[in-house]
């Protein structure tokens, strides 16, 4: 339906924010995509209740250390948010992973797994979507040390931070889960995309194609 290979990544940034900030940020379309995003959450924290409790009694035996997972990440204009999420790897102080290496898949707990296959992890940033640093629907925000490597090497790619980050995208529901530069590329691809082709039938189009992502347990 959406034809993402036919967006170049190589957008004016003047031009992609001359066209998109205003209608997205002040326009009928921002404000009733935030009507959204707040209704939605505010629907889904009894359930985020529900998975903290569950959490509280399988956390000890399958997924051991604290519930939740805490990460500066690139948001809106390149400024940095904690995201948080439903821990699902061991805990680590620090990230040694750089932008290039793989997901460190021997860290996923067995409790872990199911998040994240489930897309249930991604849950907790409900609250991110209330305090408005995201978004349902929109580009996925990177680790910040690894985003600020992204802004120096792939076009396109501060552009993609003048909208809200999305706790779903066009890139995660198209292209899968991205790791490394060159998918990064490509993801940046999608995003623009998303940014200039924003349209009620293309919010609706990646709302249904995550809830069929989550369905088919289609996760990382």
């Amino acid at each position: 339906m959406f034809d993402v290979s036919s967006l170049e990544t190589s957008v004016n940034a003047t031009t992609l924010s001359s066209k998109t900030e205003n209608f997205i940020s002040d326009g009928i379309f921002g404000l009733s995509k935030r009507i959204f995003d707040t209704l939605v959450s505010l629907a889904l924290l009894p359930g985020l209740v529900g998975a903290i409790i569950v959490l509280l009694f399988l956390n000890p035996f399958l997924n051991r250390g604290p519930i939740f997972y805490v990460q500066n990440r690139m948001g809106r204009n390149c400024k940095s948010f904690k995201a948080i999420k439903f821990r699902s790897m061991t805990a680590s102080e620090n990230i040694t992973r750089s932008a290039d290496d793989p997901l460190e898949i021997d860290r996923i707990t067995p409790l872990g797994h199911f998040l994240r296959k489930s897309r249930l992890d991604e849950l907790p940033q409900i609250l991110n979507v209330l305090l408005g640093d995201m978004s349902l629907i929109g580009p996925r925000p990177d680790y910040y040390d690894h985003a600020i490597e992204y802004l120096n090497t792939i076009p396109g790619y501060r552009e993609r931070h003048i909208v809200r980050p999305g706790i779903s995208g066009l890139a995660q529901t198209e292209l899968g889960y991205i790791e490394g530069t060159d998918a990064t590329k490509r993801k940046v691809k999608a995003d623009l995309y998303y940014i200039t082709h924003r349209s009620y039938a293309l919010e609706t189009w990646i709302f249904w194609r995550t809830l069929s992502v989550v369905a088919r347990r289609a996760g990382a």
